[in-house]
């Protein structure tokens, strides 16, 4: 018997990454899945894998309001209802803060921030219909703290543990539970260390990023996806039914402090 038996859930950024093992750790534990992303080979891919009676694709920019309407479409006529939400989809950027065009700034605002809001106001009133549920906003390790190069990315993940708070007091009475999960650095594409300098080759950058977080982190190396879908399961099943309106913070001890050693 699954944890999710009988749930259906929409996972956005689902087509690659954190976004992914989320949504095969919520198969594998019975829920039926519905994958949102702009990735559409990669999206369809997963969907098809996973199986049809299990997962379906739809294509989601999280950013724009019609396509979390046609989302919500797709699931409940696919499914028959949305039990929960993971607000997965997201885009980072380096960049100086007196370096950052507008233009970027805006695209990541609308992108991590709007996109969590939008995902919050139209799936909540169907979960409730469904008679309760879950929703699980990805912040990240720069929501409770910040860093350097990533100012427009750290805005965004700050706002959406203001929106997680606000959103748990306002669904608690309607069966809903709003937590989020608040990953520090994780192996997946979106971090590819190549995208600091695309000249560089990614294998040596890999190897140096590696060496970085060897030394930053106490447990001494960069997550792995698995481990941020692990704690998404957490919330989203029954184990943490009494848990609403909190960031879970998983990065290896990185948050704990500064090391000297």
């Amino acid at each position: 018997m699954g944890k999710l038996d009988g749930r259906v859930v929409i996972v956005t950024g689902a087509a690659r990454g954190q976004g992914e093992q989320e949504a095969r750790l919520f198969a594998a534990e019975g829920a039926r899945v519905v994958l949102g992303d702009v990735l559409d080979d990669q999206g369809e891919a997963l969907a098809k894998e996973l199986g049809d009676g299990v997962a379906k694709y739809v294509h989601l920019d999280v950013s724009q309001e019609e396509g979390w309407v046609r989302a919500v479409g797709v699931a409940k006529d696919t499914f028959g209802k949305i039990d929960g939400l993971v607000n997965n989809a997201g885009i980072l950027r380096f960049n100086e803060l007196v370096n950052t065009p507008l233009e970027e700034f805006q695209q990541i605002i609308q992108v991590n921030q709007v996109g969590a809001f939008l995902g919050i106001r139209t799936v909540a009133p169907e979960i409730e219909a469904a008679g309760g549920g879950t929703i699980v906003n990805t912040a990240s390790y720069t929501a409770l703290t910040g860093m350097a190069y990533v100012g427009a990315y750290a805005a965004t993940k700050h706002a959406i543990l203001g929106l997680t708070r606000v959103a748990a007091m306002e669904l608690a009475g309607k069966g809903i539970r709003v937590n989020a999960v608040c990953p520090g650095a994780v192996d997946t594409p979106m971090t590819n260390p190549a995208a600091l300098d695309p000249t560089a080759d990614p294998a040596e950058s890999a190897a140096a990023v590696a060496g970085l977080y060897k030394k930053l982190v106490p447990l001494g190396r960069i997550g792995r996806p698995e481990e941020v879908a692990a704690l998404a399961l957490f919330l989203t099943s029954d184990d943490s039914s009494y848990i609403t309106g909190q960031p879970f913070v998983v990065d290896g001890g990185w948050l704990a402090g500064v090391s000297i050693g």
